[in-house]
């Protein structure tokens, strides 16, 4: 069982809702918690919540989809303890509306920094932590990322590809030591669907009743770290019918086991050579 006491943790989007939860728990089990977002002022308010004795915590405020600007962040991230043992891919934006009225730009931004911008914030650390030969890396999909959801095209496609991607990493980093963990929530109460984005790419300003009577937050970010605590691979976090429908969905471990057993009898290095 990972014991997260002393351990770097790096999360995204950890200004509001799931990640600073997680932030604000992480370091409630003694880890050091590297806090990014665009909002300095909130990470400032998340990062005083942090305080549990023989922690600390480390804002780096920047924009997930400035490449620039998460080089310089994915250094200091490193250089603050010399490691990071622990990223969550968290960032991201939801929808509520139909595809025969949404604009392309939507589908475009919400792809931008819920899939895109997560594995490029995954990339920039996968080599560090191969190096070290540990890690784990926690990627926050969505309910919506195992089962199509209607009134949010672009929330699923991006999830589903959130979760593609985790599910071939975990392949290829089972030979380094490196555990990846994909996140299935349902409805938790945030602020995603006051944040989500209307047709024409506003912002929707109100939330749904199912958020607002979701699984609180810090209730969550517990389940979710106990998860990844006992080396799950894949973590549902929703009640009711949200539940069954990712248990409905969810991947056999059998088939995570044949596929690391691909990789460690040189399935990459023989396609390599072909």
């Amino acid at each position: 069982m990972m014991d997260y006491a002393g351990k770097v943790a790096w999360i995204t989007g950890a200004s509001s809702g799931i990640g600073a939860a997680l932030a604000r728990e992480l370091a409630a089990r003694g880890a050091h918690v590297v806090l990014s977002g665009r909002d300095a002022a909130r990470l400032e308010e998340v990062a005083a919540d942090c305080g549990a004795k023989g922690t600390e915590s480390l804002i780096i405020a920047f924009d997930v989809r400035d490449d620039a600007a998460l080089a310089q962040a994915t250094a200091k991230a490193i250089a603050w303890k010399g490691h990071v043992d622990i990223a969550f891919a968290n960032a991201g934006i939801s929808q509520r509306s139909r595809a025969l009225k949404t604009a392309m730009q939507v589908y475009r931004d919400i792809i931008e920094v819920d899939l895109v911008a997560q594995i490029a914030f995954t990339q920039g650390l996968i080599g560090h932590m191969a190096e070290r030969g540990s890690g784990a890396l926690g990627f926050i999909s969505s309910i919506a990322g195992k089962v199509g959801v209607p009134m949010r095209t672009a929330y699923s496609a991006a999830k589903f590809g959130l979760a593609g991607y985790a599910d071939a990493l975990r392949g290829e980093l089972s030979i380094n030591g490196v555990s990846v963990h994909t996140i299935y929530p349902g409805s938790v109460a945030t602020n995603v669907s006051r944040n989500a984005l209307n047709a024409d790419g506003t912002q929707r300003g109100r939330s749904d009743k199912a958020i607002d009577e979701g699984i609180p937050a810090d209730v969550a970010a517990r389940q979710m770290l106990d998860g990844i605590a006992v080396g799950e691979r894949e973590i549902i976090v929703a009640e009711g019918g949200e539940k069954m429908m990712g248990e409905l969905r969810r991947t056999p471990e059998a088939l995570f086991d044949q596929v690391a057993d691909m990789v460690a009898k040189g399935y990459m290095d023989k396609l390599e050579q072909q």
